[in-house]
């Protein structure tokens, strides 16, 4: 079977590539990296290693690169070949990518091919296939539209594998977490007969977006901004100071009482998967830079993302939400020079009044968690 895969990063070759190479697929990854794509047709393989006590290395077989800025042409066959389409490029790229997968589509529609395919974006947000739908819809006419309703399926998926900024003498070599989960929607599936082992499908995935987003990505987040605020440099190290890791655990305890409430998941299952959290934060071999996991602070900022969207409806429910607002206040003096959004934030808070920039950062109009958010802020820069 034929597996097309946008981004050949670390994340991509580190647990998308793995699972679809250990369920039989041969792999074409796409990316405008030319020395990664370079070596992947050079070679037809590469290496990562289970970042534990074991180091455990792992060969992933049968794979090629394609450079879409130089051969988009390239990318639209082997989505015309493919037997699912898969993403880990980011959120804000899914968009750019969505021309060449319309493309994709419209050529299988020319061949008349009657083989239905799914289209998985494998990022941290929520609705991401369904997102990335929106956008190759743009770029299809009536027509393309009906084949692609009956044919490709675009269904939403939660994934959770830390891999962090490393560099290797290898450029496909890559160190990841024993840890992985992928999860996927079955009923917005248009191939189910395609079931990828180490991979689980639930009928309704948002109880495990929330879950990773308002645990994993809100507790790894909560530890850079706290990290970073009081002048540490990475993950491993600001997790060994008690002030950091009781930040994190105010916080994962905040974020589960919601989850509890919300999606009726069982406290002591839960908190059994909170203190698996923490201690993948504290793994010795997976130390990650601040910058990198706190980096685009506006974004994390958004209403729907990790934190401002748990504060919201933690207020609708009556619940706490001290310590998630106290890391918000942190985010707004989160000051990287390596961040295009870090200093933009910065701009913004020199030139315009902060209940302004609150607003628009997190696209609130409730007046009170606003003010809350000033407040918080504004002790942020006192104490700092």
């Amino acid at each position: 079977m034929k597996a097309v895969h946008f981004g050949a990063g670390n994340i991509g070759r580190g647990f998308i590539g793995e699972t679809l190479a250990n369920n039989g697929f041969e792999i074409s990854f796409v990316d405008v990296n030319e020395t990664i794509i370079d070596a992947l047709n050079a070679r037809k393989e590469y290496t990562i290693q289970i970042a534990d006590e074991s180091q455990k290395e792992i060969k992933v077989e049968n794979v090629s690169g394609i450079n879409n800025k130089e051969h988009p042409e390239a990318v639209i066959e082997a989505i015309a070949e493919a037997d699912i389409v898969t993403t880990a490029i980011g959120p804000k790229i899914l968009k750019f990518i969505a021309p060449l997968i319309a493309e994709g589509i419209n050529a299988r529609e020319n061949k008349n091919s009657q083989k239905k395919i799914d289209v998985i974006a494998c990022e941290n947000m929520i609705g991401g296939s369904q997102n990335l739908k929106q956008e190759v819809y743009v770029h299809l006419s009536q027509e393309n539209k009906k084949y692609a309703d009956e044919m490709i399926g675009f269904p939403n998926a939660a994934v959770d594998r830390i891999v962090p900024l490393q560099k290797h003498d290898d450029p496909l070599y890559v160190s990841v977490e024993p840890f992985k989960e992928w999860v996927i929607d079955e009923h917005q599936m248009k191939a189910p007969e395609i079931k990828l082992t180490s991979v689980e499908y639930a009928p309704n995935l948002e109880p495990y977006i929330e879950r990773k987003l308002f645990s994993v990505n809100t507790g790894h987040a909560t530890v850079a901004y706290t990290g970073k605020y009081k002048g540490y440099k990475d993950i491993g190290t600001a997790i060994t100071d008690k002030e950091v890791l009781q930040q994190l655990k105010k916080v994962l305890k905040e974020t589960g009482d919601l989850l509890i409430n919300k999606w009726n998941f069982n406290r002591e299952d839960h908190e059994k998967y909170q203190r698996k959290i923490i201690g993948r934060f504290q793994n010795k071999y997976l130390s990650d830079d601040i910058a990198r996991v706190g980096r685009t602070p506006i974004r994390k900022l958004g209403y729907d993302e990790r934190f401002i969207r748990p504060i919201r409806e933690a207020k609708e429910r009556g619940l706490s939400f001290a310590a998630l607002l106290e890391t918000v206040g942190m985010i707004y003096t989160f000051d990287e020079p390596t961040d295009s959004e870090s200093q933009e934030l910065k701009k913004l808070l020199a030139n315009e009044p902060i209940k302004k920039v609150v607003i628009e950062t997190t696209g609130l109009d409730d007046q009170d968690l606003v003010t809350q958010i000033i407040e918080s802020y504004k002790k942020s820069v006192a104490n700092k």
